[in-house]
């Protein structure tokens, strides 16, 4: 029989045992995760997380077009040669000038020039001289004019553009009273100032430069091209379109951002991905002058709106080639 202590042990030993549970406890909430109301935000992480996706997916768009225009803007360069707001007195670019025109230019002894290029000058012709040409070109021109937006008006020859077509200037008895002998007195001078220019700057000869056809003035609008003539802004050299040219040169009549937009002209230098562009700001009396071969290529920008008016002077160094003022009321 078992005693009353040997029970009281039994008890004791059968009685069941606490066993650890398996089961985790809930782990504490980080307190960061809450906001002051106690509210957890189990999906805050994602959110954040897209955030940051589409912080760095503008950022990789931000840095892809600036590298596109930074390469871009490497390739091709602009340099403001002349802008319109300033007053030159004189600027010059030199160029190494092309193989084929100083081979052409060693026919012509007196007429090689010392170095090839281009310069602007605001000081040779002034704002009266400009002012009464001006008045010339627009007067005659609205007795004609382009369709096509690029119109001309040649003196020597009398081509006027009219419609898609030229005509005579001189069989129009309604512009008779625009030459007067002031006006022409005024072309006269400027030809002759702008060749004594280009004779200095160039180190050449004056005696032989001649003047060489095609010498004219030109209006310029946003109208739609026409026909071939009325397409002025394809990139082109002056010694392969015009035979006779050695040198070429430019008085602008109006300003650029004023007058008219677009128009600006431009010598491109280098190729491919080394271009750089000059560009000159037509200004009222300004001149531009440069050597004619492939040294100069060059364009005009469309004129967007407005109306552009200049003068086109060439000159050759060949005889043959050279062309005499128009002989009227002056003479």
């Amino acid at each position: 029989m078992k005693t009353k202590e040997q029970n009281i042990r039994k008890r004791k030993t059968d009685s069941p045992t606490k066993e650890k549970s398996n089961v985790t406890e809930p782990a504490t909430k980080d307190p960061q995760k809450k906001t002051k109301s106690g509210i957890n935000f189990p999906d805050l992480g994602k959110a954040t997380r897209s955030t940051t996706h589409r912080v760095w997916t503008r950022s990789v768009m931000i840095i892809s077009v600036m590298t596109v225009v930074y390469f871009y803007t490497k390739d091709t360069k602009e340099i403001k040669f002349a802008p319109q707001k300033e007053t030159i007195p004189l600027r010059m670019q030199k160029v190494p000038c092309s193989a084929k025109y100083l081979a052409e230019m060693k026919e012509y002894p007196k007429c090689v020039p010392a170095t090839c290029g281009r310069f602007v000058s605001d000081s040779l012709i002034t704002k009266g001289e400009s002012q009464i040409l001006l008045n010339l070109v627009k007067e005659v021109i609205k007795h004609g004019g382009s369709s096509g937006g690029a119109s001309i008006l040649d003196l020597h020859s009398g081509a006027l553009s009219q419609g898609e077509k030229f005509i005579n200037v001189y069989s129009l008895p309604q512009t008779k009273e625009a030459f007067k002998k002031e006006t022409l007195i005024t072309y006269r001078m400027v030809k002759s100032k702008i060749k004594a220019a280009i004779a200095q700057r160039f180190d050449i000869d004056a005696d032989s430069l001649h003047l060489t056809h095609p010498t004219f003035f030109s209006r310029i609008t946003n109208a739609t091209a026409k026909t071939m003539h009325d397409e002025y802004w394809h990139p082109h050299v002056d010694k392969e379109t015009y035979e006779s040219f050695h040198y070429t040169s430019l008085l602008y009549l109006n300003d650029y951002k004023k007058d008219f937009n677009g128009g600006r002209f431009l010598f491109i230098d280098g190729i491919d991905k080394n271009k750089t562009i000059s560009a000159v700001e037509p200004k009222m009396g300004r001149v531009s002058a440069f050597t004619s071969g492939s040294e100069n290529l060059h364009n005009v920008e469309k004129v967007t709106d407005g109306t552009r008016f200049a003068i086109t002077i060439s000159f050759t160094c060949n005889s043959k080639f050279a062309i005499t003022d128009p002989k009227l009321s002056v003479d």
